[in-house]
């Protein structure tokens, strides 16, 4: 692998999986484009399954990148951590990635800039516990939670309300699934865990979510490119985010033409699509001027990122701490 922080196998992979996507494993490699004379020079993206990439799959479905003139072809990765490699091997102009994953790869390639805000957790990744009522509650306590780290960011979050860090509790390394399953079994005291496990595992080990992603931030979608195509391409960045933009409007609005094209994109039935939209809350345009990029917003991406950046270091993820002003660009928001 490319990386070696990268982890080897990501959540968009584990829920992908956990979705039935035998038929996706096809797609692997392949890509798909819009073709427009307003464009000739494609623009390169890379995607890989998450519900919170349906702007990006209904605008491809509905050309409606052809319709802002903009060309894109586009690579559909397996799993995150190849989008990654390829991405920092210079195929592609721009990538769809967690910040976590931004950072990790800004870290090797200093050009690389956020530039856009596609989507927060929205209560599908979280903590379950049984007899915690409060973070402190917590020490001693034995967590089933994954060497990865946006699952260490989520269950930092959690233990600085109680006063507490992970040396004040036992950590078992395991998978999502594995750590839900543990706890349903009443072998861990806690997990950390997202669905389609995290809500039916604490029913079955008598305990509930005590923590969540939830009307925050701690989880981030973004896009991402290099200060390169930035100066040299505007145009058509500003082109793929409104076409994005305008099939987020028809996601969120629950069309059923654009359900049905995130569903086949991923492997699934359109209700269950719809179910996993329901924990992710996919902005637009309008909200990454309000929220993402909005200084003043108490669930700004730069909180995310200052965060991220800060357990990524003491996990020794990264060597050194990251300058946050430097790990995004959001000109091309502004000018939209």
């Amino acid at each position: 692998m490319m990386n070696d922080y990268l982890p080897k196998i990501s959540r968009r992979r584990a829920l992908w999986l956990a979705g039935g996507l035998v038929g996706g494993l096809a797609l692997h490699g392949c890509t798909q484009s819009s073709t427009s004379s307003a464009a000739a020079q494609p623009l390169t993206a890379g995607v890989s399954p998450w519900p919170g990439y349906s702007g990006h799959y209904v605008a491809l479905g509905k050309d409606l990148f052809k319709a802002e003139g903009v060309n894109v072809q586009e690579t559909f990765f397996q799993s995150a951590s190849e989008s990654l490699t390829g991405f920092l091997a210079g195929k592609l102009d721009i990538l769809s990635t967690t910040s976590g994953d931004a950072i990790e790869m800004i870290h090797k390639d200093p050009t690389i800039r956020i530039i856009y805000v596609v989507d927060y957790s929205n209560g599908s990744d979280g903590i379950i516990g049984r007899g915690i009522s409060s973070p402190a509650d917590l020490k001693g306590k034995t967590i089933g939670r994954e060497n990865l780290l946006f699952e260490k960011v989520l269950l930092r979050a959690y233990l600085e309300k109680g006063g507490l860090t992970e040396a004040d509790i036992v950590i078992k390394d395991l998978t999502a699934a594995d750590a839900a399953t543990a706890f349903a079994a009443k072998r861990v005291d806690a997990a950390v865990s997202y669905e389609p496990w995290m809500s039916k595992a604490a029913k079955q080990g008598g305990g509930e979510v005590i923590f969540s992603t939830k009307d925050t931030n701690l989880i981030a979608d973004t896009i991402v490119t290099r200060q390169k195509v930035i100066e040299t391409r505007q145009a058509d960045l500003q082109a793929y985010i409104r076409a994005c933009a305008k099939a987020v409007a028809l996601v969120n609005g629950a069309d059923a033409d654009a359900i049905k094209i995130a569903a086949d994109k991923l492997g699934v039935t359109p209700p269950e699509m719809s179910e996993q939209l329901a924990g992710v809350k996919v902005f637009d345009i309008e909200g990454n001027k309000t929220i993402a990029f909005n200084p003043s917003h108490e669930n700004n991406l730069m909180k995310n990122l200052e965060l991220t950046v800060k357990v990524a270091y003491e996990s020794k993820v990264i060597p050194e701490m990251m300058d946050i002003n430097a790990l995004y660009d959001d000109s091309i928001v502004k000018s939209l």
